[in-house]
């Protein structure tokens, strides 16, 4: 019986991945960027990047009034603004809230949001383990809330 070589990155009998344009589409968006930018007068500016394809990406921008609680809903601002460009707004979304809370010892960022434009469920909601950056980890969760209707949206294209 002859031997039989495989990659380590593809199963035997699974068919080679192609290197055209479409093939280096990811089936997810991918966050690549965050910025949080304080200004002597109080007022903040978040940024949420994410990449598509290699060289495809989207950015939201939300800027806001300084506060502990404000920051983290810019945070998720932000990633919403990001979300809503790349579905070029067929799929929009509303933040109901941002809290953070202590959880097994640890901060837990949970994020609850109101979506239109699919058939998904309407209410959504997503955390992140957030070791000390709560703001990142209020995009991040409206990320983990969006993660299967925005699968449902990139399938669908």
């Amino acid at each position: 019986m002859p031997a039989v070589s495989t990659s380590p990155d593809r199963a035997p009998g699974a068919p080679r991945a192609q290197s055209t344009p479409a093939a280096l589409r990811r089936e997810r968006l991918r966050f690549t960027g965050f910025s949080y930018e304080r200004s002597p007068a109080g007022r903040v500016s978040c940024q949420v990047t994410l990449e598509w394809a290699p060289g495809e990406s989207v950015a939201g921008k939300a800027e806001g009034q300084a506060s502990p609680a404000g920051d983290s809903r810019l945070g998720a601002e932000a990633a919403i603004r990001a979300l809503e460009a790349f579905t070029e707004r067929k799929i929009s979304f509303e933040l109901v809230g941002v809290k953070v809370v202590r959880a097994f010892d640890a901060n837990v960022v949970i994020a609850s949001l109101i979506q239109h434009g699919d058939e998904g469920p309407e209410r959504l909601l997503g955390c992140y383990l957030a070791d000390g950056d709560m703001v990142r980890g209020a995009a991040l969760a409206v990320l983990n809330a969006t993660n299967r209707v925005l699968g449902n949206f990139i399938s669908a294209r």
